[in-house]
């Protein structure tokens, strides 16, 4: 679906893997391209509770936006469940946009 549906080069997968923030971002702005759209938003991650690794534990994720001014990502680390860290991310990448309308990120 990254692949098809946002236009992540495989490359990028290949090279960072589906959690990462060049993953995010590259899903964020395929994003906004495919909807002709002025805001995007996409989330990569592990929410558990299997898949995770050393490097990227459950709970790893990444929100980014994408927007006429370029394309940002963030970095957390949640605990919990499958659904809190779910919820959780959810919160952030409605946070985000809204620190972005405001021109604060």
């Amino acid at each position: 679906m990254k692949i098809e549906q946002l236009g992540v080069p495989p490359e990028i997968l290949q090279q960072f893997g589906a959690v990462s923030r060049e993953t995010a971002e590259a899903m964020a702005a395929g994003a906004r391209r495919r909807a002709h759209s002025t805001y995007a938003l996409a989330v990569t991650g592990i929410a558990g509770p299997g898949g995770g690794s050393d490097a990227k534990p459950v709970g790893t994720v990444w929100v980014a936006i994408a927007d006429p001014a370029g394309t940002i990502a963030l970095h957390r680390r949640f605990l919990g469940d499958r659904t809190r860290i779910r919820v959780f991310t959810t919160q952030m990448a409605l946070d985000l946009l809204r620190r972005r309308l405001e021109k604060r990120v």
